[in-house]
Order: structure tokens, then C-alpha cells, then sequence
């Protein structure tokens, strides 16, 4: 299974250097179907190249890391850059903070007293975002708890202190983690969200997708802080996860409540994570692992899918799954037809292909009326991703020395 996993990895690596763009003393990574450079890509990238690599790409992470220290706000943040909006945000500011932390044994002289520097400014950004005990607001635009939020602040905060020794930010990282504990179902399921904040509907629902990226950032957590009521959160969040997974490999869809993450193939890159991470305490979850790396290839023809594709064959039976992810949460009959059609224009889109995002005109229009934003892209076809392709990378990098060797 390493194996596999490693070659996987370094062909997706190979397939997105592609994309990179240096420039002088600069390079990051252009969204070839957007145009847009998203500054968590770039640093997800540049996470990847430390961990494969390190020392032989000393030259790509300096031109990273310049790029991304250009692109940090005065007061310390990062900006979350969508094709929808463009506003800063603390967890994007987590992600490049990490990244940073990562690079700093392969800077030297002034780059790395600047990245020191950008990363004091930004440990202060994150913790002066946090408006209640461990809820840390993901930007001004969306205000609600998100659960996986708060975790990757709280990873950023621990790792900070590894390296920087600071209590406070420490005591952050432990905030988060019991805060985003606390809320965990008795089912060992995470809440999306656990109020509404800026949002027109509660996202009080399961997830499969943030399931696994709320284990991916608490492992982080974890790892600095080890504790047994942590440990025990992780496990009870793994077991959600297994038990959401089906014998073909595949996700159960129909316990995912959350529209806008449906199918994500994101989803199955931290769920390799997490059940890696968990194998630690119960070596089962490597058999869970296992099956992942398969679903990931099918869906990779160079760099990753935005969804998991569908065959044509199986939507009759997708529909009655479409059907009882709309039915899951507290919402009112019409809006759960909508979350219904919102599914069903899911299943379409991702048993189509284009190499170009095509909007939905229909779509557009109906949530428009109903006061409904979207916060993630939703064209009527499926396209090469780099946003999954980026988290991919980082997951399965971050993931790889856990495998000791073949399960098999």
C-alpha cells in the first residue's frame, strides 16, 4: 500500500508542477480552469514539496515562501482568494502559517527572519480571531462555528508552539480541540457547523468530507499535545468514517448531509489520513486506508477531479441516495426539496465532463431567489480541480511515513 500511495503521490506532484509559475525570486501555483492563484494552494504545494523532497527543492521553497510573505496582509492574515470572493481570513492564514513553520529549516538569512517574522503576525492574527473559547471566525463574510475551522487554527497554533515554545498559542491549539470535542455527536459525527452565524440555514448536519478534515487537523493537535480525551475524539471520529464506508471502497453518500461538499474527492484523501493516523491506537483502520488509494487513481487523469465520478448506470439508485442526504437535518419540507434538487444537480454534474467551467444559469437564478450563497464553485459539469488536487497532495504527504510498509 505505501507503494501505491507513493507513486500515486509523486505522479500527481509531477502533473501540478505544471502548473507552477517562478518569476524572479517568486513561484506559485496558477489554477489552470479559474486563472485565479489561491494563496492555500501554493502553500499546500509547497507543504508537499518539504515532505517529498526537502533539501533538493531548496530553491522552489525559497520562491514559495517569497511569494507567500508578498501576499500576507499588514495585520498578519492571508487571504482566502475563491472565485467567488476574495477576503482575508484566519483559516487560510493556518494553512500558510503551517507552511511556513515547515520551510523554516531550508531558509536562511534575511528570507527566514522575514518568514519568523510573517509567522509571529500571523499566530496574532489567529488568535485575535477567536470571538469565543476555541471558535475561531473563518472570515467576516461567514461567521458561522465551522468545526473544522477551529481545528485548523487550533493545528496551526500547536505546531507554532513546537517550534516557537509559546504557551499561549498552545493553550489556543487546546481550546479548539475541546471545543470542536465537545461538539462531536454521540454517533461520533461532527456538525458542519453548531450556529448559524452568517448563514441563511443551519449546517447542523454530518459530513463525510469535513468529517475527515476535522480528524486530519485534530491528528495535528494531537501530536502536540497528547491527550487521552483527544485520542478518544479521534477514534469515536474515525469509527463515523468506517462506518460510512462501503465494501467497494466507496463513501456512503447518503449519511452526508452537507450539499455543497457532496462527493467531494477531496473526501477521500483526509479520510486516508485519518485512518492512518487512527492505526496508531487501532490497526484495523488500515484496512480502511487501504481501499482509498484506488478511488483516488480513478479519479485522477492528471491532476484530481473536483467530484467522484458517477456512471449513468447507477443514478436511479444515486437519486434515492440524493433523496435521503436532502432529508437529513432539521429543515423545513421546501428546503429540503431544495437541498433534493441542489443533490440531484450534483449527481448530473458529476457524470460530465469539461475541461471549462460552465455555471448553471437555472441554478444560479433559483438560489439567488432563495437568498442561498454558494461558498464553493458549482458548475454543471466536472473539471480537473486544483483546490482538491493541492488538498490531496497535502493529506497523502502528511500521511505517507505513518505507512510502515505494505499491509499486504
Amino acid at each position: 500500500m505505501k507503494k501505491a500511495i507513493e507513486d500515486y503521490l509523486h505522479s500527481l506532484e509531477s502533473n501540478t508542477r505544471k502548473h507552477l509559475i517562478v518569476e524572479g525570486s517568486s513561484a506559485y501555483i496558477k489554477d489552470p480552469v479559474f486563472g485565479i492563484v489561491r494563496n492555500r494552494v501554493s502553500a499546500e504545494y509547497l507543504k508537499t514539496i518539504i515532505r517529498l523532497y526537502g533539501e533538493q527543492e531548496r530553491d522552489i521553497i525559497e520562491k514559495i515562501v517569497s511569494f507567500l510573505l508578498l501576499r500576507q496582509n499588514p495585520n498578519g492574515s492571508w487571504n482566502e482568494i475563491h472565485p467567488n470572493y476574495n477576503q482575508e481570513s484566519a483559516l487560510v492564514t493556518s494553512f500558510v502559517g503551517e507552511a511556513l513553520l515547515l520551510s523554516l529549516p531550508y531558509l536562511q538569512g534575511e528570507l527566514k527572519e522575514r518568514a519568523q517574522q510573517a509567522l509571529i503576525k500571523a499566530r496574532d492574527f489567529v488568535l485575535s480571531s477567536e470571538i469565543e473559547p476555541g471558535y475561531f471566525l473563518k472570515s467576516k463574510l461567514y461567521t458561522a462555528d465551522y468545526l473544522n475551522v477551529d481545528a485548523t487554527c487550533g493545528a496551526f497554533l500547536a505546531q507554532y508552539y513546537k517550534v516557537f515554545g509559546d504557551k499561549e498559542a498552545l493553550e489556543g491549539a487546546k481550546r479548539a480541540a475541546k471545543r470542536v470535542c465537545n461538539f462531536q455527536e454521540k454517533d461520533g459525527s461532527f456538525p458542519y457547523t453548531v450556529n448559524r452565524g452568517s448563514e441563511k440555514y443551519h449546517l447542523k448536519v454530518p459530513c463525510i468530507h469535513y468529517q475527515g478534515v476535522t480528524l486530519y487537523y485534530l491528528s495535528k493537535i494531537q501530536e502536540t499535545i497528547n491527550e487521552k480525551w483527544l485520542r478518544n475524539c479521534i477514534i469515536k471520529g474515525t469509527q463515523w468514517l468506517s462506518d460510512v464506508q462501503r465494501h467497494d471502497e466507496r463513501f456512503e453518500w447518503s449519511r452526508s448531509g452537507l450539499m455543497f461538499a457532496y462527493y467531494l474527492t477531496g473526501a477521500y484523501a483526509f479520510a486516508l489520513a485519518s485512518f492512518a493516523y487512527a492505526s496508531k491506537w487501532e490497526e484495523n483502520y488500515l484496512d480502511n486506508a487501504e481501499k482509498i488509494i484506488t478511488v483516488l487513481e480513478e479519479n485522477t487523469p492528471n491532476i484530481t477531479l473536483r467530484w467522484e465520478k458517477g456512471r449513468w448506470g447507477d443514478f436511479p439508485k444515486d437519486v434515492l441516495t440524493s433523496l435521503r442526504s436532502a432529508w437529513i437535518g432539521e429543515y423545513s419540507i421546501a428546503h429540503k426539496l431544495f437541498r433534493f434538487g441542489y443533490a440531484i444537480y450534483r449527481q448530473i454534474a458529476r457524470r460530465r465532463f469539461s475541461k471549462e467551467v460552465q455555471n448553471d444559469w437555472v441554478f444560479n437564478i433559483i438560489t439567488k431567489l432563495l437568498g442561498i450563497r454558494t461558498s464553493t464553485i458549482e458548475p454543471s459539469r466536472n473539471f480537473p480541480d486544483m483546490f482538491m488536487t493541492s488538498e490531496i497532495l497535502d493529506c497523502l504527504s502528511y500521511s505517507l511515513p505513518l505507512f510502515k510498509g505494505e499491509l499486504k
